[in-house]
């Protein structure tokens, strides 16, 4: 079983959808990311160069939501999951994004989409 890294409800304000309200007025995204990678080389250092940094994760999380545009939530969990991918020592990556202000006519909780990558 691989070792893993939570980071969960990163918030950040983007303006991701398809209507053209959400494109204007943007909304609150919350992403969970989930890191499978190896902890022997950083159980035996102590060092955080040895890990993943869970620091530099958030940042490609608030990035992507914050500086990019998409239509769909399953494409910016795919840009998030790529950029995650792209670190060192990851092995598999796996993005929620959370909207909970989807612009839906019921009520309801959340709205989430999940893209586990490779």
């Amino acid at each position: 079983m691989p070792d893993v890294i939570h980071l969960d409800g990163v918030r950040a304000f983007g303006y991701h959808g398809v209507l053209e309200h959400e494109k204007v007025n943007g909304q609150e995204f919350i992403i969970d990311v989930v890191v499978e990678t190896n902890f022997d080389k950083a159980v035996k250092s102590d060092d955080v160069a040895d890990t993943i940094n869970y620091a530099l994760i958030a940042e490609d999380v608030v990035t992507s939501v914050t500086q990019e545009r998409f239509d769909l939530i399953e494409k910016l969990a795919d840009h998030i999951g790529q950029k995650v991918l792209a670190r060192e020592g990851v092995q598999r990556v796996l993005v929620t994004v959370n909207k909970p202000h989807a612009p839906i006519d019921a009520d309801f909780t959340n709205v989430s989409v999940t893209r586990e990558l490779p």
